[in-house]
C-alpha cells in the first residue's frame, strides 16, 4: 500500500508539474532564444519588450492595405502579405496574426511549414488546391481539398503544407496563425538554399539522387513569396 501511495504521490507531482510548465513556460516565438549570464549583452527576448501600456495608442493596434493585390510576377507566381508582430506591435504577446495570400493563374505557395503556429485558410476568390502531409510516426499521408469561393481548410501545427491556383484566374485567401510570429520554413528553399550548403553528400544520400542532381538544384535560385 505505501508503494501504491509513493507512486500515486509522484504521479500527481508531475502533473502539477506539467500544469506549471504549461501555464507559465510561453512557447517559443522565435527559432532558439539562448540564454545569458548577463542581461547587458541581451539583445531579444521570447517575444519583443513591451511598450509602458499608459503610451499605448491606437496606431498599435492599426494595419492597412491588406485590400490591395499584390505582386505576383515571380517564379512561384504568389505573394504573401504577413501581418504580425513585426509590423503590427499590438499582436506582441496574443499569439494571432493573419496573412493574405495572392496567387497568379497556377500561382503556388510552396511547400511550407510554421514551427509555430496552425493555420486557418479562408479562400475569397478563385479556386486552389491545398494540402499537408502528417509526420513520419503517422506515415507521412498526404491530405488534399479543392477549396473555392468562401471554403475553409485548416492546417495543424508543424506539418508541410502547401495551396495551387488550380483556376485559369488569379485567386486570393486569407489565413489566420495561431501566433503573433508563426515563422515560415520553405522546404525546398531550406533544404537547397541554406547559407552556408548543405554537405551534398547530405543531400545525395537522402534523396537517392547523383550528386549533378543536387549541385544543380543548390545553384538554383530559391525565392522567397513571403
Amino acid at each position: 500500500m505505501k508503494g501504491d501511495h509513493f507512486l500515486i504521490s509522484i504521479l500527481a507531482i508531475l502533473a502539477f508539474s506539467m500544469f506549471l510548465a504549461s501555464a507559465y513556460d510561453p512557447s517559443p516565438l522565435q527559432d532558439f532564444c539562448v540564454a545569458i549570464k548577463d542581461i547587458k549583452d541581451g539583445v531579444f527576448v521570447n517575444g519583443k519588450f513591451c511598450k509602458d501600456p499608459k503610451l499605448a495608442n491606437a496606431n498599435d493596434f492599426f494595419f492597412s492595405g491588406l485590400q490591395n493585390p499584390r505582386n505576383t510576377q515571380n517564379p512561384v507566381g504568389s505573394n504573401v502579405t504577413a501581418v504580425n508582430v513585426d509590423n503590427l506591435a499590438g499582436l506582441n504577446t496574443l499569439g494571432i496574426s493573419l496573412a493574405r495570400i495572392d496567387f497568379a493563374p497556377n500561382g503556388l505557395n510552396p511547400p511550407h511549414t510554421h514551427p509555430r503556429a496552425t493555420e486557418i485558410l479562408v479562400v475569397l476568390e478563385g479556386t486552389l488546391y491545398v494540402g499537408f502531409v502528417t509526420s513520419n510516426g503517422d506515415g507521412n499521408r498526404l491530405f488534399t481539398k479543392e477549396l473555392n469561393k468562401g471554403d475553409v481548410f485548416v492546417f495543424p501545427i508543424g506539418l508541410i503544407h502547401f495551396q495551387l491556383n488550380v483556376g485559369h484566374v488569379n485567386a486570393v485567401a486569407f489565413a489566420g496563425l495561431s501566433s503573433q510570429n508563426p515563422g515560415v520554413i520553405t522546404i525546398a528553399n531550406a533544404v537547397f538554399g541554406s547559407k552556408p550548403p548543405i554537405n551534398p553528400d547530405v543531400l545525395t544520400k537522402a534523396f537517392q539522387v547523383d550528386n549533378k542532381v543536387v549541385d544543380y538544384l543548390q545553384k538554383q535560385f530559391w525565392y522567397d513569396n513571403n
